[in-house]
Formats: C-alpha cells, sequence, structure tokens
C-alpha cells in the first residue's frame, strides 16, 4: 500500500500537468512534490531519451539492478520495456537470471560485464577495476559515463519505489509470469 496518495492530472497545477504524460504509479507519486518529480524527470528522460548509449546494453543494466534488488516494479516496467521497444530478448532475460546466480549464459563479454557491473555498483557501491577496464576497453568515455549514471540512478530509483511503497501496476505484474523474481 503506497505511504503517499497517488495524484491525478487534474489535481495538478497546468503548469505541473506534464509530469503525468505517463501516469504511472511512480510519477503519481513523485507529483507529490512536482518539483522534485521536474528534477527526477531530467536525469531519467536524458537516459531513456537522449543517451545515445546502446538501449539494449542500458535496459539489461536496469533489469539486473531491478532484478538483484527484487523490485518488482522496476524489473516488470523494464522488462517490458527492453523487450518491446529496445531489443532485449527473452534469452537476455533468463541470461540475466543465470548471470545472477554465477552460471554460463551466452551473452557476449560486454553483455556479462554491463551485467556485473551492474551487480557491484548494487552491492559494492562501484565497479571493479577489471571490469571498468574492459568496459573502458568497449565504449566511449561518453557511454560508459552514461551506463554508470543509468546504474547509479536505477539503484536510486528502486529506494524511491521501496520507501514509497509504491505498487506495480496489474498489467507490468503478467512479465512476473515468464520472468519471476527470485523468492
Amino acid at each position: 500500500m503506497a505511504r503517499l496518495p497517488y495524484i491525478d492530472v487534474d489535481e495538478l497545477a497546468d503548469s505541473d500537468r506534464d509530469l503525468l504524460k505517463r501516469p504511472i504509479n511512480l510519477f503519481r507519486q513523485l507529483v507529490n512534490s512536482p518539483g522534485g518529480a521536474r528534477a527526477f524527470g531530467t536525469l531519467g528522460g536524458y537516459i531513456r531519451h537522449k543517451s545515445t548509449l546502446d538501449p539494449r546494453l542500458r535496459e539489461m543494466a536496469i533489469i539486473q539492478v531491478g532484478f538483484l534488488t527484487k523490485s518488482e516494479y522496476e524489473y516488470t516496467h523494464h522488462v517490458r520495456l527492453g523487450t518491446e521497444q529496445f531489443g532485449v530478448s527473452e534469452d537476455d532475460i533468463h541470461a540475466i537470471t543465470a548471470e545472477t546466480n554465477s552460471q554460463p549464459s551466452s551473452l557476449s563479454e560486454l553483455d556479462t560485464t554491463v551485467l556485473r557491473a551492474a551487480r557491484d555498483m548494487v552491492t559494492d557501491l562501484k565497479i571493479n577495476d577489471a571490469d571498468f577496464e574492459i568496459l573502458a576497453g568497449s565504449l566511449s568515455n561518453e557511454h560508459l559515463v552514461d551506463l554508470v549514471l543509468t546504474i547509479a540512478f536505477y539503484c536510486g530509483v528502486v529506494r524511491v519505489l521501496a520507501t514509497l511503497e509504491i505498487d506495480n501496476e496489474p498489467h507490468y505484474k503478467e512479465a512476473l509470469k515468464k520472468f519471476p523474481l527470485p523468492a
């Protein structure tokens, strides 16, 4: 049960209605602070719409954060977005589960390094030196910074979701039938 009220677009000042162009529950809670929601959306919007980092790699990193933290909301939203819009395959999602459980997958070295980097940033706050070197050799400096910003941002997002106890929308929960989170 959400800790704060969900706000609908008609409850906002005209100047803030753009904040609910996508009226998902996360945004409907964040608009309890329109200024905070706008600031949150600035970085989130850059990551999703302006960064030139490969969108599949971005989504795999986000899905990894959601999976590792058992954030049902984040995981299911990005499983759906990743598979429907950004080139993440069902095999990729199964591989995220395998890689998290220290099992082999058929992912490339870059893919597995991105997943390890996400796990390291969740659990150890930073990417280890060996993986950072692999990423630096595979990505431009711009893309490496964007990857780090993406992982860091979504580490924050899962904490916002958990603390505010934001409810997952039922149509996103459907992803759990095919791609369950760990118990």
